[in-house]
This record gives C-alpha cells, structure tokens and sequence, in this order.
C-alpha cells in the first residue's frame, strides 16, 4: 500500500546513466545571473538567537565512517526549535567526502534525495559522492545530512516486518463497507505504532525543523552561504530553507520540484495523474517491443488491460515462490515504482509478463525496492519517516471515507489506471497521532540569490506543472526544463542540463529562466 506523497528518487535513478541526449534552447534573452559565491571561511551568521549559539558553535568530529573516502560525524540540534533551552537534542547523523581537486575549493554541497524518509548519507556515498560530475566534486567537499526522523538520524518507527509485510498487502480499493473498514484499521493500526515506537519525535520532524537543520549544519561547516541539490521532496525542503534564511541562499538547484501553495488533496491527485502520464509513455514504448504483455493498440487499451489485471489480482493473487503472494497492492506498487525511471520498463515488461502466467516474482521484487524491504523481511524506515514528515507538514487530504468516496471521480479521471487506488491511500493522515503544523503556502524567499529549478516534463511523481509554479514563487527562481520522461534531471543523461547546472554550481552563473533541454 502506498504512502501517499512519497516524492522519492528510487535506487534505479540512482544507478541511471541516462537514455535521453537533447539540446538546449533559451526561453529567455535577458542576461545570465550570477549567484553569490559559497563561502569557505568561518560562517558569518550574525543573527542567530542566542540560546541557539551553542548549536551553531558546535564542533563536528569526523571519524571514518567504513566507506572509502568518507568521513562521518554526529551533529546536535534541539528537539523543539521553539524551546531549545527546555527541550532536549537530538543527535543527526552527517558524512562527508572532502573535495578532490584541482582547483579552488568552493565550500561545502550538501544533498538530499527526496522522500521525505529517503537517507541523504546513503545518496551521497552511494551516488552523489562519486557519481557527481568530477568538476563538482572536485571543487566541492560532497555533504550529507540524514533529516531528523530519517535512517540514522533518530529514525521514525513504526512496524515490524511482520506487520509491514501485512500493512503492504491490504486491499487499497475497497469494493465494500467491509474491505473499507479493514483499510481504516490498517491506517489507524499503523499510525499507533508509531505512536507507540517513536514517541516525542513525531511532533518535531516537519520540513521546517529540518530546513533549520541544514542552517546549523551549514554553519558548523564554516559556509557563509548554503549550497544545495535537492530533488524531489528535496526541493521542498530547499525551498523552505530559502524562505527560512534567503540571506544565506548561495547555489540552490531544486531539481523534481514541488509545488509548496498546495493543499494535500491537490498534491496527491496530480501526482495521480502524473503517474498516468508516465504509463502512457510506458505504454507507448511498450507497445513497440516484441515482449509487450498489454499489447500494442496504444495507451487507451493497454490501461484497460492492466486495469482488468490488477482486478483479477483483487480477486485472487498469484504465487511468488515466497510466503506473500502477489495481490493488486503490491502489484500496483511495482508498476508504479518503474514508472520512476525508463530504464526499469524492461523489468516491468517481464514482471508484468510473468504475473499474467501466473508467476508475480518480477512485480514483488520491484515492490520491494519501492519500499525499501530486505531480503530477511526487514523494512528501512523510509515509509514510516515518509508518512511523519508528510503528515506534519500539511493538513490530511481527507477528513475520512465519505470524503475519499466523493473524491473517487476526480482521481479516476486524472487516472483511470492508479486512480481509485491513490485516493484511498491518501487518507492515511487522516489518522495521524499528530495535528500537522505546516499548510500550504507560497514560498518567494525574497532577497535570496538566484535558485535554479528544474523539470521534466513527462515527470510521474512530482508533475512538470509544480516545478513551473514553484521557479514562478521564488523571487529568484529560474525554471530549466528537460523535455523526458522519468523522476528529475540531473545526471541522468541530458548533457543540456548537466552543462547548465554544473556551470551554475562551479560558476554561480544561472541558466535564463526558461531554459530547455
């Protein structure tokens, strides 16, 4: 079952070396702006409160973090930002691999892979680190921060692997009051586990909290100014920072971004139809292989034939050779995880070939990645830590099944495919242990210096039109757009926006707004 709103890069983007080779072309002819220049000396942060001082005097103490090259340490925060003196620390994990050269280095680029829930160390050491242009990485110390609530930062829990096998396989289109009632269960029974597990945490993992992070981190690492790739859920949290502290905006890239002014619901049903825009995509290239098992009478027909599958899963689930079968969750889960990236439309043909034989392997372990579930049964935290920093920042999309029945209409429209399915998922806010703090709202960060914004424009999972209006907020944001498919831009294939962000990074020079590729 999936955790609505879960804005995530996959492990397949990650390993992504990039199908699509395009050119740019300038939407605008004004001139090129400049960024202001990280600083590497001591943080210059005037400003800061003083019961806040010790933290952004603090000192890290790198140690060897068991991944060559990297070093980690173990920064401290207040739990409750509000209250520092009262509340108690908490401990965030950071790694760092120090700039190779040549060249002059520029500071600190701190990363983060989305989610929420997604862990920044495990990008940076398995991707960013060494999988970042050398330019950069040689200018650049390369930086992690796993949010609060996040892998090895004081991780949200919530089930065990037992119980989350279980959570994942309830029926998410209910057909009566019954399989209705099993659903809210299965939110309710979650949502106090992680009550139960996680404690006074769940009230101070907001956006916010981690965006006040990053300044403290940002200070500690002696940077005058933030520099940033964020992507995904990761722009959100950029965005945030720069509304936060826009004196201290040095080199932002928000790279799959998201619209921040809008509510739960309206997030949720545009994802919703994003995703349907990446199944026809899906759909047509399928349709040209010799494998395709939904045929090759174009998009319309293939949705309707994966639609009567994942009905017949409904109905009866098919044998994986494990102890779970696959049922029409799972299965759905691991369509919508390739929809994430073109390269794993191979998997997802032959899964899906597989399945309708009777045999759901293929689908079941693209599920599993999507969810972050080993091969003993154990789960990383990224659902549960998805869900507490989701549920915090904006009001629930619905106030129970009435509402979610009401909706159904809207969501099937924008996906006759993933329409009934996502609707009823996002109603697991509704039960949330936790009021939210957060709402929708537009983020300008005026005064800060110029932020790049990048998107795709056949994006499943944060739709080209929010990374249109968040570049269209932002004072200074500049909107760079890469004409594809798949879940953001940069460093996976397109040399246009490659060339554009690495000149931004190691130049402070923004591409015009409305830059194509």
């Amino acid at each position: 079952m999936d955790t609505r709103r879960l804005l995530r890069t996959t492990g397949t983007v990650l390993a992504a070396t990039g199908l699509f080779i395009s050119g740019c072309t300038t939407g605008s002819s004004s001139p090129t702006a400049s960024a202001s220049a990280p600083g590497a000396g001591a943080a210059a942060t005037p400003d800061v409160p003083a019961n806040l001082k010790p933290y952004y005097d603090q000192k890290l103490r790198w140690r060897d973090c068991g991944v060559p090259g990297f070093q980690c340490a173990t920064m401290k925060a207040p739990l409750d930002y509000e209250k520092p003196d009262a509340a108690e620390d908490v401990d965030l994990a950071v790694a760092r691999k120090k700039a190779t050269g040549p060249g002059k280095r520029l500071g600190s680029l701190l990363v983060n892979p989305g989610g929420p829930g997604g862990s920044a160390i495990g990008y940076v050491q398995a991707y960013a680190g060494i999988g970042y242009p050398a330019p950069v990485r040689a200018q650049y110390d390369m930086v992690a921060i796993d949010p609060r609530g996040v892998a090895r930062s004081e991780p949200v829990e919530c089930l065990d692997g037992k119980g989350m096998d279980a959570y994942t396989q309830v029926d998410q289109t209910p057909d009566d009051r019954a399989e209705t009632d099993r659903l809210v269960a299965a939110f309710k029974g979650f949502a106090d586990g992680c009550a139960t597990r996680s404690g006074e945490i769940l009230q101070h993992v907001s956006t916010v909290d981690a965006a006040k992070d990053m300044d403290v981190l940002r200070a500690v690492l002696g940077d005058e100014k933030l520099a940033y790739v964020g992507a995904s859920y990761g722009t959100f949290l950029g965005a945030t920072y720069a509304e936060l502290f826009p004196s201290r905006v040095g080199r932002l890239v928000l790279d799959g971004a998201m619209d921040p002014a809008l509510p739960a619901i309206e997030l949720n049903r545009d994802q919703t139809a994003g995703f349907e825009t990446a199944f026809h995509s899906f759909a047509k290239d399928c349709a040209a292989q010799p494998d395709c098992p939904l045929g090759d009478d174009g998009t319309a027909d293939a949705g309707k034939k994966l639609k009567a599958f994942l009905e017949e899963l409904d109905a009866g689930p098919v044998p994986t050779g494990e102890s779970r079968d696959l049922g029409e969750s799972l299965a759905t889960t691991g369509v919508i995880a390739a929809m994430y990236d073109e390269s794993a439309w191979p998997q997802l043909r032959e899964g899906l070939s597989r399945a309708m034989a009777g045999d759901g392997a293929g689908l079941l372990a693209l599920a599993d990645s999507y969810y972050e579930r080993e091969q003993d049964g154990s789960y990383s935290n990224l659902m549960y830590a998805n869900a507490a920093v989701n549920c915090l920042d904006l009001p629930p999309a619905f106030t129970g099944p009435e509402a979610v029945a009401a909706a159904l209409p809207s969501f099937e429209k924008a996906s006759p495919v993933f329409g009934k399915g996502l609707a009823w998922a996002s109603l697991n806010c509704t039960y949330w242990p936790v009021k939210a703090t957060g709402k929708p709202q537009r983020l300008e960060a005026k005064g800060a210096a110029p932020i790049v914004v990048v998107g795709t424009t056949r994006d499943p999972a944060t739709p080209y039109k929010w990374a249109e209006a968040l570049a269209g907020q932002l004072s200074s944001g500049a909107l760079l757009t890469y004409d594809g498919d798949g879940h953001t831009a940069y460093g996976r294939g397109s040399d246009c926006i490659d060339r554009a962000i690495n000149r931004y990074l190691l130049e402070g020079k923004a591409p015009a707004d409305g830059t194509k590729c």
